[in-house]
């Protein structure tokens, strides 16, 4: 969808498809009819790559010119999904590039999905990262992200037997066409040894000699923004032995030991990390965090340092890093180590730049997910970040005297370390104190952290906290994911909403309109076979695009309840069982469930082999099966999302209230026009502000209501005094989903009674299982007015552009303003082999 703001990227559909057959010829030494698919995809994206290339040196040459003022966006997850059809929509070729292949008798659409998931994260947290690359580089904010390049990202998952078994993810095999490699943009990152009190030049300094060298190599990766004039850089590392192949070694008959170094060091970016529930696991995980925020930060500082002439009062000017949870939280000791050892600034000074330039994003309210790592490995591991930390620390604590006198229980909180056995270093307090600004992600996330995880740091620091809300980008989520529906809209009220989401407002008086309502069904139905071509072409499941489709997808994990909908579509197959008018009157629904679960996770596998189990007795149960259906879908990833997210009727955001931070999910299936059955948890507050309560099929206890019952919480009483859901129990005891499994769900039995219903399923179960019914019947019985209400959705959804996010972190937190890139030209060339950056 081209309008004027595109730069022209080529001249015609002529020239795509010669940039294409010359590229066939030359790269791969193919002609049209003696190549592979894998082949011709390579082949058009590095023809497109050709064409960001240009523009890309001239944004970074325009930032530099300007001293335009840089965001760092540390993420150690980037789930950025695929990237040829954003990167086609977001230049203004699609059309061309369509007519191009067409002409030469391939389809863009099987080339295109040819492409593997760049899955280098395992949810949310590197989706949102996605996301706001995107609006950094649309909004022309100077802007880098900075992680890992993981040979082998998030798992691929296979289901067998019910279970969840992973498989590696080798997205690379057949290369990235869409990266560079930098091998000019080395930089060595140190472990381990000991720290020597020395006096150099008539100073005492503290020397670090580590005794362990990994090398950082940048992969750069172009971020284009919509229009195409500023193109900005994911730089991904990637972990190198220094010494590479000992000949020496293998000459003598070692052959293990030749290469051991070289596969040590390399295992750093091999795999996303893993379950830490060992301890080498725990280490690995602690030395790829390191590992990517050494790079990152040399780099930054070599950057600044450019010039020859710098002042480091100056630094906290050009560069904003925000920290994307506590993953990069080792960036506060790493820059004041970079500082004070390297550079020879005193602490006081040091550290004054380290606080103006940090910023820390949080994105947990469950203590026990905020990262803590032994001090004994810390210490062994980072020697010299560890006598930092203490530094910092005894600084802070005598400060935190002074708000909390004789109240030792209250310093103990706030402390860096903490008191246990061995003791433990806490990441989060660790990036609030070494950083001027603390968000959380939703508002009722932002008002419990200040409330109830952080309040002593409130107190200490009011001024840092503040709420950022998540967003998603609309380009992806809707005029990519969604082009039917993204046409529709922008027919009616104008393509301004691609840049501008404020503009989505303009739909709401349609949803008044019976014809743009009736086109709207006709588009969410077209999606819904679309969805099912997907699947069948994907895993072998088979959609009936003609019910309506309840979708939960996201990580598996108990807070997140995918069993409290599993134990409701049981108490749906259940009734239908036993009663006839209501299995007569059902709403034919078919339950999605999609989402992986950590490989350690052992409840969360197991919820989803129940759900496995559940599908198998419903689907072939030919009392029920022609009006319920559920699936679960394996290897949920972006590029399932993008099929399955527009063909949705209900999203189901069903966490326990207080639970979860935002969401984005919640914000995708609104603006692709899916009502929410949601709790008010996360964003699913402001998404029912935004778009009424009457449009928004909200239940359960809020988070006020939950602390108040955790008191004399009895999960039994619940359960048990209601007859319908007492039947449902009775149902699973009597191993009717696992009749030849028998007692393999005991544990999540446990975790529900013996462990007391910690995210209390049986409180809201009855509430869930009413609310469900009410929306199901507003399905059937009056499709014209749902459909009216999904139309309320899309037009209410402004809020929720992570281009709005992106403005108040760059207005409030990094203080950066946009720079304007003007058009490249064909004869610049010359001039960008100048000015590499």
């Amino acid at each position: 969808m081209a309008t004027e703001e595109h730069i022209r990227y080529g001249k015609s559909t002529k020239e795509i498809a010669m940039d294409f057959a010359e590229q066939l010829k030359y790269n791969q030494d193919a002609d049209l009819y003696h190549t592979t698919q894998e082949g011709r995809y390579q082949t058009i994206a590095y023809a497109i790559r050709d064409r960001i290339i240009h523009q890309w040196h001239l944004s970074r040459k325009t930032q530099r010119d300007k001293h335009s003022k840089r965001v760092y966006y540390l993420s150690l997850e980037f789930l950025m999904g695929r990237a040829m059809t954003n990167n086609i929509i977001n230049l203004g070729i699609e059309k061309n590039v369509k007519e191009a292949l067409a002409s030469l008798g391939y389809s863009y659409e099987e080339l295109a999905d040819v492409e593997p998931d760049a899955g280098l994260g395992n949810g949310g947290l590197g989706r949102l990262a996605a996301c706001f690359m995107d609006s950094l580089a649309t909004l022309e904010l100077p802007a880098y992200g900075y992680g890992i390049r993981y040979n082998y990202g998030i798992f691929r998952q296979q289901i067998r037997n019910g279970w969840q078994v992973e498989q590696p993810d080798n997205w690379l095999k057949d290369g990235n066409p869409w990266e560079l490699k930098r091998p000019d943009l080395i930089y060595p990152v140190y472990f381990g040894g000991e720290v020597k009190y020395i006096n150099e030049n008539g100073k005492d300094t503290f020397k670090w000699v580590p005794n362990e060298l990994v090398n950082g190599m940048a992969y750069d990766t172009p971020i284009v923004g919509y229009g195409g004039k500023t193109i900005n850089t994911l730089r991904l590392w990637s972990a190198q032995s220094p010494d590479g192949f000992s000949f020496q070694e293998f000459n003598s008959g070692d052959y293990t030991e030749a290469v051991r170094n070289k596969i040590n060091a390399e295992t750093l970016s091999q795999v996303l990390y893993p379950n830490d529930t060992l301890y080498m696991g725990k280490e690995l995980r602690l030395k790829q965090q390191y590992f990517f925020v050494s790079c990152s930060l040399q780099d930054i500082v070599r950057r600044f340092k450019r010039t020859g002439s710098y002042d480091w009062k100056k630094f906290p000017e050009e560069a904003a890093i925000q920290l994307n949870d506590t993953h990069p939280s080792l960036s506060v000791p790493e820059l004041m180590r970079l500082l004070i050892d390297q550079e020879g600034l005193g602490w006081d000074e040091a550290w004054d730049i380290t606080v103006k330039t940090m910023g820390y994003t949080n994105h947990t309210l469950m203590p026990e997910a905020l990262e803590k790592w032994p001090l004994p490995m810390l210490e062994s591991i980072l020697p010299r970040h560890m006598q930092i930390i203490y530094e910092i620390n005894q600084r802070f604590i005598e400060e935190a005297v002074a708000f909390f006198p004789m109240h030792t229980d209250k310093i103990s909180k706030v402390s860096i370390i903490e008191e246990s056995t061995p003791k433990m270093v806490r990441m989060a307090n660790l990036s609030i104190i070494g950083s001027h600004s603390t968000n959380g992600v939703a508002a009722l996330h932002s008002d419990l952290l200040v409330k109830s995880m952080f309040p002593e740091f409130s107190l200490i620091y009011p001024d840092r906290f503040n709420n950022k809300t998540n967003g998603i980008t609309q380009r992806r989520w809707l005029l990519d994911a969604n082009p039917g529906l993204a046409n529709l809209i922008t027919d009616t009220i104008g393509s301004k909403w691609i840049t501008n989401f404020d503009e989505i407002a303009n739909l709401k008086p349609y949803a008044e309109d019976p014809a743009f309502v009736e086109e709207f069904a006709k588009i969410k139905y077209q999606a819904k076979l679309n969805a099912a071509s997907f699947l069948k072409k994907d895993c072998g499941i088979i959609l009936n695009p003609e019910t309506l489709i309840d979708v939960q997808v996201k990580r598996i994990h108990e807070y997140k309840r995918q069993l409290l909908n599993a134990l409701n579509v049981i108490m749906i197959y259940n009734r239908m069982k036993s009663d006839k008018a209501y299995r007569d009157s059902f709403t034919p629904t078919t339950f999605l469930f999609g989402g992986k679960a950590a490989p350690g996770y052992v409840n969360a596998k197991l919820i989803i082999k129940f759900i496995n189990n559940i599908a198998k007795v419903v689907n072939s149960d030919p009392q029920v099966n022609k009006l319920l259906q559920v699936h679960f879908m394996p290897n949920y990833r972006v590029t399932m999302a993008e099929s399955i997210i527009p063909a949705t009727n209900i999203s189901e955001q069903i966490s326990t209230a207080g639970t979860e931070a935002s969401g984005t999910g919640n914000m995708k299936f609104m603006v692709n026009g899916a009502l929410t059955m949601g709790t008010l948890d996360g964003a699913n507050v402001e998404i029912a502000e935004e778009v009424g309560r009457d449009n928004i099929f909200i239940f359960g206890h809020t988070e006020d209501q939950i602390a108040a019952l955790s008191k004399n919480y009895n999960p039994y009483e619940w359960a048990y005094s209601d007859p319908e859901i007492k039947s449902m129990l009775e149902l699973v005891d009597s191993y009717h989903f696992n009749i030849h499994e028998p007692h393999i769900f005991e544990p999540l039995k446990k975790s529900l009674f013996d462990y007391g219903d910690k995210y209390y399923l049986f409180a809201d179960l009855r509430m869930y299982h009413d609310e469900h019914e009410r929306a199901t019947k507003l399905y059937s019985e009056n499709p014209a007015e749902w459909n009216k209400k999904a139309v309320i959705n899309i037009a209410s959804s402004a809020k929720f552009s992570s281009d709005r996010t992106i403005k108040e972190y760059a207005d409030e937190i990094w203080k950066i303003k946009p720079c304007k890139v003007k058009k490249s030209k064909d004869d610049s060339v010359l001039e960008d082999a100048k000015n590499v950056d």
